[in-house]
């Protein structure tokens, strides 16, 4: 599962804004640039960045498996024609370019979240875009961050309970509603008693957040950042 984990890495050392800064640059250029010139540039930008955080590639690949599969199914949807050839090459390629485009972003976004703690990722957000709209994003994020994971291990034991029940012998539709409603059941459980939690810790629209400060290593990656930005127009 993607989540924050404490090290001594290069990315985890960076300041937040200045991580966020270099996957807005990244997602920008990715999105503006898409032959294969250009995504080999990036897949090898991306390796830099997933090995500055020590980020493991399999384990992200298979946190990702449900994207993954829809990024494959996408360009042989593409593909499909109603009438001869019944297949464009053309419309697969290029939708394959742009699943691969995705992926690359995605692997950024996993850096970025095992290199960086809830509380900075608000504390960035907040710092960077003042008053109200800030703290909404900030909270939003934060929020996301610690209540995806709870939900996707719900989902996983709903799964094993069922494994565990011989739900497999039953079909594919009949296991998909179930765990649709109760993974639903459960995310509405969790919401509430999230409220419950948000009121009894006396919530506060703008808490004490950790300090932020650059060091002499968020420069380089900065510069970086605003190049990657900056190539999104050339």
């Amino acid at each position: 599962m993607l989540t924050y984990e404490p090290d001594a890495t290069l990315a985890h050392r960076l300041d937040p804004r200045t991580k966020l800064a270099v996957q807005i640059g990244f997602a920008a250029t990715a999105l503006a640039h898409t032959t294969p010139r250009s995504l080999a540039v990036l897949s090898a930008v991306t390796a830099i960045v997933l090995f500055s955080a020590h980020v493991s590639i399999r384990r992200t690949l298979v946190d990702y498996r449900f994207a993954l599969l829809i990024l494959a199914l996408a360009p042989l949807i593409a593909g499909v024609t109603l009438g001869a050839p019944w297949f464009d090459t053309a419309d697969a390629i290029a939708s394959g370019l742009a699943s691969y485009r995705v992926l690359l972003i995605l692997l950024v976004s996993a850096a970025y979240v095992r290199s960086t703690p809830v509380r900075d990722s608000r504390a960035a957000i907040q710092r960077t875009i003042p008053g109200k709209p800030g703290q909404l994003l900030g909270i939003g994020v934060a929020l996301v961050f610690r209540f995806l994971p709870v939900l996707q291990a719900d989902l996983r034991t709903i799964r094993e309970a069922m494994a565990a029940r011989l739900g497999t012998k039953r079909s594919a539709v009949d296991r998909a509603s179930t765990i649709g409603i109760l993974g639903l059941t459960r995310a509405f459980d969790r919401a509430d008693r999230l409220s419950l939690a948000l009121q009894a810790r006396c919530f506060a629209w703008n808490p004490t957040l950790p300090p932020l400060a650059f060091s002499r290593l968020d420069y380089p990656v900065l510069v970086l950042a605003v190049a990657l930005a900056f190539s999104a127009f050339v």
